[in-house]
C-alpha cells in the first residue's frame, strides 16, 4: 500500500502508486455506498472541518457526506457567516478551529497555496478542495477513477480537455494525474485560454477542435471561469459555443465509445449541447457518485487508514 501522507495538497507531488492507492481504496468505498447501510465507523470520534472560503455546492456537500458516511463529526464553515468578514486572518480562524480539537481540515480558497500554507502549522490533516486556479486534487482523482472504471486502464488512452484551461484548477490536476498514469492528454480551446506553455506539463495543445476530439477516448469539458477572468478572453458566448462547444454535429464525429465528462456546473448550450450532456456516453452524474467514494478514500487515507482491505469491515 503506497500511502503514508498526512495531507492531500495537490496531484503534482503524488507518485503514480499513490494515485492508484487512492483509486483502489475508493473502489472499496464505492461498494460500501451500494449497501443498505452506507456508513462505516472508520472516522468515529474524529472531527472534520469543511473550511470553504470560496463558494462551493457540489464539492462541499460531497466532502460533508463523505465524512458523515465515515461516522465523523462535521463542522461546516463558510466565509460569509464567519469572523473572516470581520478581518480575522485565515491562520487565526484555522487555529481557533483546531483549538476545538479538529482532526482534518478540508479547505477551498481563492488564494493559490492556501492549503499548503495551513499544512505548515496545523496539527491536523489538510485536504485541498480547490485553491485559486492552481489545483483541485479530488476532482482529478474522481475523474481518473471514472475513466478507469469504464475503460479498465488509463495508460495509452487519448484524453482531450476542452475549454477554459488557463483559469482551471481542474485541468491542472487532471493533467498531472493522467500523464503520471500514462495517458496522452490534449488541450483545446481559444488560444487566449489555452496557452502553449501548458505543453511543458507533458500534453499537446491544439486550437483545432475537430482534430482534438477525433481520436479521443475521453472528452472532458470545462466551463468558462468568468469569475476568475480579469477581462473578456473571447468575443462572445455565442462565438465560443460555435467554435469550441460540443454540438450534436461534433459529437457525431467522435469515437462510438467516447466518454463525455464535465466537472460541473454545466453551462448547457455553451460548452456542451444539452442532448450530448444527457446521452448514454455521458458519465457526468457518475462523476458525482464516484466523487463521494474518492473523498471517503482520501479522508480515510490521510487519517492513517491503510487501504482497501481495511474498508470492507
Amino acid at each position: 500500500m503506497s500511502w503514508n501522507r498526512k495531507h492531500l495538497l495537490d496531484i503534482q507531488s503524488l507518485s503514480p502508486l499513490e494515485i492508484l492507492a487512492v483509486l483502489d481504496t475508493a473502489k472499496a468505498f464505492k461498494a460500501v455506498g451500494e449497501r443498505a447501510i452506507k456508513k462505516v465507523p472508520a472516522l468515529r470520534g474524529k472531527t472534520v472541518v469543511n473550511l470553504f472560503i470560496e463558494p462551493s455546492t457540489r464539492t462541499r456537500i460531497s466532502f460533508e457526506l463523505a465524512a458523515m458516511r465515515l461516522t465523523a463529526d462535521v463542522i461546516n464553515f463558510t466565509a460569509e457567516a464567519s469572523s473572516l468578514k470581520k478581518g480575522e486572518s485565515l491562520k487565526d480562524t484555522a487555529r481557533n478551529l483546531e483549538a476545538l480539537n479538529a482532526d482534518i481540515f478540508i479547505i477551498r480558497h481563492s488564494a493559490t497555496g492556501a492549503p499548503h500554507f495551513l499544512s505548515r502549522f496545523l496539527k491536523g490533516s489538510v485536504i485541498n478542495a480547490g485553491d485559486g486556479a492552481h489545483e483541485h486534487p479530488t476532482q482529478a482523482l474522481l475523474d481518473t477513477f471514472t475513466i478507469r472504471e469504464h475503460k479498465g486502464r488509463i495508460e495509452g488512452l487519448n484524453v482531450t480537455i476542452l475549454g477554459d484551461i488557463l483559469y482551471s484548477r481542474v485541468a491542472r490536476s487532471n493533467i498531472w494525474a493522467l500523464t503520471k498514469l500514462g495517458a496522452k492528454v490534449t488541450l483545446c480551446g481559444p488560444s487566449t485560454l489555452v496557452p502553449k506553455v501548458f505543453e511543458q506539463m507533458g500534453c499537446t495543445v491544439t486550437y483545432d477542435v475537430d482534430a482534438a476530439i477525433a481520436n479521443a477516448d475521453v472528452i472532458n469539458l470545462l466551463r468558462i471561469q468568468h469569475e476568475r477572468q480579469k477581462k473578456a478572453m473571447f468575443p462572445s458566448i455565442g462565438e465560443y459555443s460555435s467554435l469550441f462547444g460540443l454540438s450534436k454535429a461534433r459529437f457525431a464525429r467522435t469515437k462510438k465509445d467516447v466518454l463525455i465528462m464535465h466537472p460541473g456546473p454545466i453551462n448547457r448550450g455553451v460548452e456542451i449541447n444539452s442532448e450530448v450532456a444527457d446521452c448514454d456516453r455521458s458519465v457526468i452524474l457518475e462523476q458525482v457518485t464516484n466523487g463521494l467514494a474518492v473523498r471517503m478514500a482520501v479522508l480515510f487515507l490521510v487519517n492513517g487508514g491503510k487501504g482497501p482491505q481495511e474498508v470492507a469491515h
